[in-house]
Formats: C-alpha cells, structure tokens, sequence
C-alpha cells in the first residue's frame, strides 16, 4: 500500500458500504500480501514481537495499549496452549471499521492474527466476528480456505501450518459481548458476560485457563506492512503512529469511513471528509470515539485525532467512531438515547449496571418529557459519579462519562426541559443518534 494509506484503497461514504466485497486471494498476493508472514516465519518470535514494538504500533480496539506489551505478556508464560482471538465483535454505535476491513480484505487480517500466533508461539486462532455480519463471516471462511488450500504460501510454512488451527466464532451481536473476557465466555460455548479482572486477564488465564491474546482486528491488520514494509515505514506515517479508520456519522452531509493518519485534525474529518454539518447549520458536539466518552464541543475542532491529544481535551480516541451533533440536537434526547442504549446492552451480571443505568434513563426521560424538578439534575449527577468503575467492564463507566459530560456542556438544556419543555422540535429534527436506529 502506498502513500498513508496502510489498511484501504479508498474512502467509503456509509451507504456504499453494502457494495464493497473483499479482493481476491491472488490480488491480495499480487499487492505483497502474505509476504509478511513469509517474513515473520523467516525470523524468532522474539524478533517479530521487537519488529511490531519498534513500529509503536497503539491497539486500535479502544484503549491504545503498546500492541507488542500485550504480545509480550503472553509470549513469556509457559503454557503447552496458547491462543490467538482476533476481536472483531464490534457493537458500539456508530462504529463499522471492523465490518469494512472484514469486507474490503479479510486476507489483511487474517495474515496479521497468522503473524501473531507465531510472535507468541499459539496453535490456535480464532477469528471472533461479530454475528451480524453473514456476508463478512462467509468472505473471512473463504479467505481461510483460499490460503489453507493454496501451494503458495503453504510449501513455505508447512511446519508452522501443521501445527496451527484457525477457527471462526460468532460474537452474539452485543455490546458487551466485544470486551474481552466476555468474548472468551462465548468461545468456550457460554453467555457473554465479562470476567473479574484480576485474576482473569487473557495474558495470563483465558482461553481454557491458557494464556490468550486479544487483539481488535484493526490492530491486526496492521501488522502484515509492518513486517513486510518494516517498522520505519509504519512510524514515518503521521505524528509517528501510522493510520487509523474513523467511522464519521450523524448530522454530517457525508458520513462514511475514512483511514488517515493518527495526528489528523478532527476539523479535517468532519468538515473536509464528511463536507460539514447537514442543512448547512452549526457543529454544536460530537464524540471523537464512540458514545462510551466524554463528548467534545465546536471549539475542539481543532484538536487532533491521536490518543495523547484527546486525553489532554479530556476525551478518548476510542474506536475512532466519530458521532456529530449539530446545533438542532436536543442533548437531552441525546442523553436518553444512550442511557437506554446501554442499558439495554448491560449483561445483567453486576447490579449496579442493571439498576444504576436504568435508574438513570428513567431520570433522564422523566426530564426529557416535560416531567422534571430541579432534584432530578442533582440525582442524574449522583447516578453517574456512584456507578463509575462500579462494573467488572467499561460499559457501565463509559454510559456514565456520556451522560455526565453531555449534562456538564448542556446543562442549560436540562434547565430549560425543567422550566418549560423540549425547545426542539425533535419530530422536524434528525435523531442526535442515528446509529442507534439500525443497531
């Protein structure tokens, strides 16, 4: 791949997604692909896992964790298993840079989640695809079997193939069925509910009690270029941290799926990819990476897309799905929306999940239908700053810093909903979540 593109060949508008089926095996060979798992073969699992630190590759999954870190945690337990689960289960609203990498080239990841099992030395690979997506899981089987069934690379990696299993696994198509130790819940035929941390962190105690890896399936299509390019290639791409895919949706003309380098500014996303905000009317918030965060006003614009930069703008990079919200938003029904959202996706496994996010929607909408008293912004307050880290995942704390940070930049709203009613006339105005109507 040429230029600062590392993953696609084109940007993608939203509603051309459907049409985008994947290259074929021999295109993805003619592009250089598997050359990178012939390398990595060619070398030490210890020298693979150095190659993928010197790149400084950041886990696109959400948390930004050092990719090779994690390698290393499982490469050095001693373990007659080891396992490999690409993570590619994503459910978060406005988020579909998974299913577009699985429909653009799943040869792309799949040879990453290859390369890794022989950084870490496991015999099993499972490629944990999101249940929803039929067409994506077919194209991936086939990309399995193209690749098994081909004498190239085969006669180069026989011995590291014979010892080797590659297995798709559904995802049940929910939110919390994409954290981690849930996935794991799922592989080993249970309900996806997330596991007590510590003691059961995947490096040391996950797949059947053996050390797992669990890598987002972005992360892992980076990796083929990262060793067939080499780790320069990758780091002189942006501030230093190579692309990323951003999912632009909401009130914008063009909502679609971008990858540009770490380091772009956010304004370059929405107004220049995305062409501006629908009816030609103002920015008014947006989340720079997913819903499970704090959201970000007009005046950050200029802020730029890369882990550090949205932590300093008291935010998070995330999943990199970006969700805009103009000036004809109601930040109320905003906050509604995925109150209800998440907790309708909580497993039910921690009850201040359950009871704490239903409490909170319920507050929330008592507000948003004209019903509210002043003790209820006090109470909506209490319910998120008693909840967070309260859960054995992110969901519950995620829900929390939404509601908290849309109440902190709007609470003019919430006041105004109290005194005198919705002032928006949410019949005329778009949903402030529209991803949420297709979930």
């Amino acid at each position: 791949m040429s230029g600062s593109r590392l993953l696609t060949s084109e940007d993608v508008a939203l509603c051309d997604l459907p049409n985008v089926h994947p290259i074929s095996y021999t295109r993805y060979l003619e592009a250089g692909g598997y050359q990178g798992l012939l390398r990595a073969a060619e070398r030490s699992a210890e020298a693979v896992r150095d190659t993928v630190k010197q790149s400084g590759l950041l886990g696109r999954g959400g948390a930004g964790f050092p990719t090779w870190k994690k390698w290393e945690h499982v490469a050095v337990r001693h373990s007659t298993e080891k396992y490999v689960v690409c993570n590619a289960a994503e459910d978060e609203p406005g988020t579909f840079k998974d299913r577009y990498l699985l429909r653009h080239n799943p040869h792309q990841i799949l040879e990453g989640a290859l390369i890794a099992a022989h950084a870490v030395t496991a015999q099993t690979v499972y490629l944990y695809i999101n249940g929803r997506y039929t067409e994506e899981i077919i194209w991936m089987q086939q990309a399995i079997t193209a690749f098994l069934g081909n004498a190239f690379p085969r006669k180069f990696l026989s011995d590291f193939l014979t010892h080797l299993d590659i297995r798709v696994v559904k995802s049940p198509g929910t939110y919390v069925a994409g954290e981690e130790t849930a996935a794991l819940e799922v592989i080993e035929g249970r309900v996806a509910a997330p596991r007590q941390k510590p003691p059961y962190y995947p490096a040391a105690s996950g797949l059947y009690q053996c050390p797992t890896l669990v890598n987002n399936a972005e992360t892992l299509a980076h990796i083929p270029s990262i060793l067939r390019e080499g780790p320069e290639y990758f780091r002189n791409i942006g501030n230093g941290q190579g692309t990323m895919l951003f999912t632009l949706t909401g009130q914008v003309c063009r909502p679609g799926i971008y990858e540009r380098p770490l380091g772009t500014p956010i304004s370059e996303l929405i107004l220049t990819c995305g062409q501006g905000i629908k009816n030609q009317k103002n920015l008014k918030a947006f989340f720079p990476g997913g819903p499970s965060n704090a959201i970000l006003l007009a005046e950050h614009l200029n802020v730029l897309l890369d882990f550090q930069a949205l932590r300093k703008a008291g935010a998070s990079l995330g999943t990199g799905a970006i969700i805009v919200m103009s000036e004809e938003t109601c930040m109320v029904q905003a906050a509604l929306e995925y109150s209800r959202f998440f907790a309708k996706e909580s497993c039910g496994q921690c009850p201040p999940c359950v009871l704490g996010l239903l409490h909170l929607a319920d507050t929330i909408e008592k507000i948003e239908n004209g019903e509210g008293e002043a003790a209820d912004l006090k109470r909506v307050s209490q319910i998120t700053e008693m909840i967070k880290g309260r859960g054995l995942c992110y969901l519950l704390t995620g829900a929390a810093v939404a509601v908290e940070s849309i109440l902190a930049h709007f609470r003019d709203e919430f006041e105004a909903h109290i005194d005198a009613g919705c002032p928006f006339n949410l019949s005329a105005s778009p949903l402030a979540c529209p991803a949420l109507q297709s979930h």
